[in-house]
């Protein structure tokens, strides 16, 4: 069996636009279960429109992106910047929401449910934290729960957009931890990154985002270059371009 046919999200030949402008054009390849890709680039590169495309958000003006994982395991993780703080909501009814894609959000939990979500927090470090509101959190703990949402969904594609801005040095190690067993769990993972450290202690792929193309480069290239916020030139990286599988 071939490596491609193994991949459970393939991009081929996308070309995407916002605002009928071209962002990125004949991106290229394939993401494979248990591996963590780190999506990097500079501000504007496209990272989020290459995002909204995987998530079916985005139409492409050509090619495609083809996901074989079931809708309801699909979850995407965006910056914290996108939460609704003063939204009455406790940790662990966030984490119990997880459930809603597959069993659905009218139906009520059983205790297998609650079980479930209970043991989810104590993995995370949160069980103290079940009934706080999500206002009254830190950074790094409402990360913990957006997590433990993710896990109660049992994601088997997961997109995580700076997962590790502003939270603290724990809860990065409890995230790294826990993003690492589910990719050996088979889960496929893609993570928008910008510190060298956090790639170097996470990333199995790098595809690197660079004046509307894209390059998919051995995390190892990258040990000796500056923060992949500051993106460098892709012609110094060696690597394969996303043109070719």
């Amino acid at each position: 069996m071939s490596q491609r046919s193994l991949s459970r999200l393939q991009l081929h030949n996308l070309h995407l636009a916002q605002a009928r402008r071209t962002v990125l054009e004949h991106i290229e390849g394939d993401f494979k279960p248990g591996a963590i890709t780190a999506l990097i680039g500079a501000n504007g590169a496209g990272k989020s429109t290459l995002i909204q495309a995987i998530m079916g958000e985005l139409r492409p003006i050509s090619g495609e992106v083809v996901c074989t994982v079931a809708k309801e395991r699909r979850a995407w993780l965006p910056q914290q910047l996108a939460l609704d703080l003063t939204f009455p909501m406790s940790v662990e009814e966030l984490v119990m929401t997880g459930s809603w894609p597959s069993h659905g959000a009218l139906t009520g939990y059983c205790a297998a449910h609650y079980r479930k979500g209970r043991e989810i927090m104590a993995r995370l470090g949160i069980s103290h934290l079940a009934h706080r509101p999500l206002g009254e959190l830190s950074g790094g703990q409402r990360q913990r729960a957006l997590i433990g949402r993710t896990l109660m969904q049992e994601a088997e594609l997961l997109l995580l957009d700076e997962p590790f801005a502003n939270v603290d040095s724990e809860t990065v190690d409890i995230l790294i931890r826990i993003l690492r067993q589910m990719a050996d769990d088979g889960a496929t993972i893609i993570v928008v990154l910008h510190d060298m450290d956090h790639l170097r202690r996470l990333a199995d792929e790098v595809l690197m985002l660079n004046g509307g193309h894209g390059r998919w480069v051995a995390p190892s290239a990258l040990n000796h270059q500056q923060a992949p916020a500051q993106v460098v030139p892709l012609t110094l990286l060696g690597g394969r371009h996303a043109g070719s599988a």
